[in-house]
């Protein structure tokens, strides 16, 4: 992979959160409306449209269309981590004018971390082939674990989590929220917050969030990377993907927010998508090629379906409010 077409991506993504951060967002503690996260949805999806368009004069169709199967799975999956990450603020009571700006330095995070699991991921993959395989079997099983999974398990009374409590623990928080901030000084806090703490800088529950939401994601990530990995091993294709499906997360949490629990049947067509992917490995192996064609076809069609049927199924439901 020419190291120009590596340049080209890392130059465009600050440039995208540039024009999402001053553009989008000109207040420093602003409430982003339905509208407004539309529009930066849309905004992120039309660059995650056409950056698939330079891999396809690149490197080919056949590329552009394994881009395009992960990043349309990678979208899909992330409807979970949507679902999480509003529990999380509502676990930690962060106001809605400060939820921004966790998951802005969150997506930041997520970069960094999936460019890490993803290179190891596919280095694992080049050098023993048998690990895709195990990549498949992993995606099948989760495919079936979600058909029977409890749409609320595992987040009841999530500030009992063993992760919250050893963070809480460990490491010196306060209650309170103190405006936008991650750590106030000792000497900015009232008696009671400060008792027991030694540090000079306490964290609160901005940062809490910004720290479950990450590991949270690394969480998830063991499903999805696998996933992308069993469209293609390619680095690249996958990287890149990854990262633009990503890039929009923000917006569209804010976007869908009031209706993500109207998502009732996707849970079945992104386990339909695994299994299917995951099913395709072994195909591939012991039979022969499935073309990129048919993957993205049997993706995109499976989640339309899921989405569509959600709908019609939850029509006249009332959307959840914050």
């Amino acid at each position: 992979m020419a190291i120009t077409d590596w340049a080209i991506f890392f130059v465009l993504v600050p440039i995208l959160l540039f024009i999402d951060l001053k553009l989008f967002n000109k207040g420093k503690d602003n409430v982003i409306g339905f509208k407004q996260s539309m529009y930066l949805s849309l905004f992120y999806i039309a660059a995650g449209l056409a950056f698939g368009l330079l891999v396809w004069r690149d490197f080919g169709a056949d590329s552009a269309m394994d881009y395009y199967t992960v990043y349309v799975l990678e979208k899909s999956l992330s409807l979970d981590n949507l679902f999480v990450m509003s529990v999380i603020f509502s676990a930690f009571a962060i106001p809605r004018q400060y939820q921004h700006k966790v998951l802005v330095w969150g997506i930041i995070g997520v970069i960094v971390l999936r460019g890490i699991m993803i290179s190891s991921g596919a280095a694992l993959v080049h050098n023993f082939d048998w690990v895709l395989y195990v990549f498949a079997a992993i995606l099948i099983y989760t495919g079936f674990k979600m058909v029977f999974m409890d749409d609320d398990d595992d987040l009841d009374n999530f500030e009992e989590k063993p992760l919250v409590v050893f963070l809480k623990k460990h490491f010196a928080f306060t209650s309170k929220i103190h405006g936008n901030k991650f750590f106030v000084h000792k000497d900015k806090l009232s008696d009671e917050e400060k008792s027991g703490h030694k540090a000079k800088y306490i964290a609160t529950p901005l940062f809490l969030a910004l720290i479950v939401i990450e590991i949270s994601d690394v969480i998830f990530a063991v499903d999805s990377i696998p996933a992308a990995l069993s469209v293609t091993t390619d680095t690249y294709i996958v990287f890149t993907s990854n990262i633009f499906a990503v890039l929009g997360l923000r917006a569209l949490f804010f976007a869908v927010e009031n209706i993500i629990t109207r998502f009732e049947l996707m849970k079945y067509a992104i386990s339909a998508v695994l299994i299917f992917i995951g099913a395709k490995v072994f195909y591939s192996g012991f039979f022969g090629h499935v073309s990129p064609n048919v993957s993205l076809t049997v993706t995109l069609s499976v989640l339309a379906a899921g989405f569509i049927f959600s709908m019609i199924k939850t029509r006249g439901q009332k959307n959840s409010s914050k």
